[in-house]
């Protein structure tokens, strides 16, 4: 299988090794196998194979959260989404569940042990941890694993393997890097925030850090495990006089966005980030992946490995972004004019939400 470059009409503009260990309804029919009439005394003629949910039979799928937070919670409200609409659109029966592992990878095996000895059809597991520790699970049982937003999935190993695929949500961090320059070409010094136990995040800021050396920008880095040491080393980069902040689809900064983003407006450092929730929940910029649509690409996804089988299928699909996200209220305690960025792509304006 290899990667395929998926273009979607986007609302909003957006690793390592694998880990030891481990609804709704609607009614069933799927196209039936094709195969020749065999008549008496000769030969049968041509046949086809086909995978399909036989008539009255229902599909049982796991959707498995790394942890909750704004991004991950939309990417698995549109997977249920997806899934209502795929049943009702072919007559069949769908059964799901949505799990959070709560950022723990014991909770997330113990999850996984558990939805494989279920036999369920197919596991839709969002951001990296989630879909490594899932593999793992389902390798002795081959139950098809269809991940969600994985930024890299050749470095997260989750590439050659039959029974997986997925969508990636990998970042154009030139680009925001050329948006933060835009807005404000004096920039002298940009804060890097991140996790280090995010593999998400290390091809991004590795981009980051080699863009910056290329224009001779100093940079500081920050990295948090927990919210609390979020909200320090968003302190800490204030203290330090950053005249930009870059985070990139960084789960654990994500979850504690609310918790910062003030931190940051208040003392006039815009923050550029990797996904369109970030911007929701405070931040100022992203240019990426809208998760609402790559969660109804991966729930698609999971359907057709259920019904026709992952023979076929690539080793991950590429959502496409493009279109920058702007939250006004930020801008507008930043005393930002980000009329900037319509010069280099189309704009879309979000305020605040505590979700």
């Amino acid at each position: 299988m290899k990667k395929k470059v998926v273009s979607v009409v986007l609302a909003a503009a957006m690793t390592t090794t694998l880990v030891a260990g481990c609804g709704s309804t609607g009614s069933a029919d799927t196209a039936a196998d094709t195969s020749a009439e065999a008549a008496e005394d000769t030969e049968a003629t041509d046949t086809a194979d086909t995978t399909e949910a036989a008539t009255g039979d229902t599909i049982k799928v796991a959707v498995v959260k790394q942890m909750d937070h704004a991004s991950l919670d939309e990417i698995a409200n549109a997977v249920e989404e997806e899934l209502d609409t795929i049943a009702a659109k072919n007559g069949v029966t769908i059964e799901y569940e949505t799990y959070s592992g709560q950022g723990d990878q014991s909770v997330l095996n113990q999850i996984g042990t558990q939805v494989v000895s279920e036999d369920v059809d197919v596991i839709i597991p969002i951001a990296t941890l989630a879909a490594q520790v899932m593999a793992n699970c389902a390798e002795e049982t081959q139950t098809p694993v269809v991940y969600a937003a994985i930024s890299d999935p050749d470095a997260a190993e989750l590439t050659g393997i039959d029974y997986v695929t997925g969508t990636s949500d990998a970042l154009n961090t030139d680009f925001i890097m050329d948006m933060m320059f835009k807005q404000n070409p004096d920039v002298q010094k940009v804060g890097l925030l991140y996790s280090l136990s995010e593999a998400n995040s290390t091809k991004p800021i590795a981009d980051a850090k080699a863009y910056l050396d290329e224009k001779g920008i100093a940079y500081e880095e920050k990295t948090a495990s927990t919210n609390d040491e979020v909200i320090t080393a968003a302190s800490a980069l204030v203290a330090d006089g950053v005249d930009a902040v870059f985070t990139p689809t960084d789960n654990v900064i994500m979850a504690a966005e609310l918790a910062i983003y003030e931190t940051f407006a208040d003392a006039g450092i815009p923050h550029y980030t990797g996904a369109d929730s970030f911007v929701r929940n405070g931040a100022f910029a992203t240019c990426g992946v809208n998760y609402t649509d790559l969660g109804h690409k991966t729930a698609d996804l999971a359907y057709e490995a259920v019904t026709a089988g992952m023979a076929d299928m690539d080793d991950y699909y590429l959502m496409d972004g493009g279109i920058i996200t702007v939250n006004t209220e930020t801008a507008a305690t930043l005393g930002i004019d980000y009329s900037a960025f319509n010069d280099i792509g189309e704009v879309v304006e979000v305020t605040t939400t505590e979700e």
